[in-house]
């Protein structure tokens, strides 16, 4: 097989149809597969992906894994890489999808093109929380994008669903495990054997504030950056790859220290009706028919 698609899903049971028929779609002069691996979803995401399986025309280029238990996105996603004997694999979570038909064609032509290249990756549309679609408002690509260094220096600036790379890595590093953000840690890896390609054609949509990690709190988002990068720090020797992680750490701690004080002021507020009364005067005096809306909303 020239390409294997990778596409894990939890919970996407209102996404996941059009994220299958955007690869389906895909018009190329190789094989590939789609492989599907849901985590034990709660909700009818299973059911979805069995009415395509046991429908569609080119169902037959679906390997479909459904875990009996939930593993873990992280779990769930390098034990679907392992498994790949592809050539080249590509990435779309089960809330992103493509809309590009030859998305995979261009993206193999470039890759080898370029031998020296290992990843390859374009411009996306986002669809944002109010359902509309609008330019990537999310991410900037740098100078010398295509450099491991940069990569380190400027954070994940590759969308998941825009991604494909040369299947290289024979065994995956146990800090890769150890990291809530696999996506990023994996991009690390793989520029370690060669340059990033990006190309401006827009071929994919990532879907905005759907996924695990978009949903949670800044607390939790502080948490999974300081994981991130102890074990990327665990995984690199280069000493100007650890530097870089060293500084981004301590500005996760940081953020996680700042967003523990929000969260403890708010709950002293919360907690007491008198200074939240006065915060609230002190907050709108200026605008009193909205000071009164909020104290009234506020039950103060």
């Amino acid at each position: 097989m020239k390409l294997s698609v990778i596409m894990i899903t939890y919970g996407h049971e209102k996404y996941i149809r059009e994220a299958i028929n955007g690869v389906l779609s895909q018009k190329c002069n190789f094989d590939f597969e789609l492989l599907v691996a849901n985590d034990c979803s709660p909700d009818n995401t299973d059911a979805v992906i069995q009415d395509i399986v046991n429908s569609d025309v080119s169902a037959s280029k679906i390997k479909y894994v459904k875990r009996e238990k939930n593993i873990g996105m992280i779990p769930n996603f390098i034990d679907s890489l392992s498994s790949i004997k592809s050539e080249y694999i590509a990435l779309c979570e089960g809330d992103d999808y493509w809309i590009d038909n030859y998305k995979l064609q261009k993206q193999i032509d470039a890759l080898e093109a370029e031998k020296d290249s290992v990843l390859c990756f374009h411009k996306v549309k986002v669809l944002n929380e109010n359902n509309e679609i609008i330019e990537d408002n999310l991410t900037n690509i740098p100078e010398n994008y295509q450099n491991l260094e940069t990569l380190a220096l400027k954070g994940n600036y590759i969308h998941t669903p825009s991604v494909v790379f040369k299947n290289v890595i024979d065994t995956y590093p146990k800090e890769f495990y150890k990291t809530s953000i696999g996506d990023f840690f994996l991009y690390m890896i793989l520029a370690e054997h060669g340059s990033l390609i990006y190309l401006k054609d827009t071929m994919a949509v990532y879907r905005y504030g759907v996924g695990v990690f978009s949903a949670v709190n800044s607390i939790k988002k502080a948490k999974a950056n300081i994981r991130l990068f102890t074990a990327l720090l665990s995984y690199f020797s280069d000493k100007n790859i650890k530097e870089i992680f060293l500084k981004r750490q301590e500005q996760a701690i940081s953020n996680l220290e700042h967003a523990i004080a929000i969260k403890e002021k708010e709950d002293f507020y919360s907690k007491h009706y008198f200074l939240k009364f006065l915060k609230i005067i002190s907050e709108n005096y200026k605008q009193p028919k909205k000071m009164i809306s909020k104290l009234f909303r506020s039950k103060v």
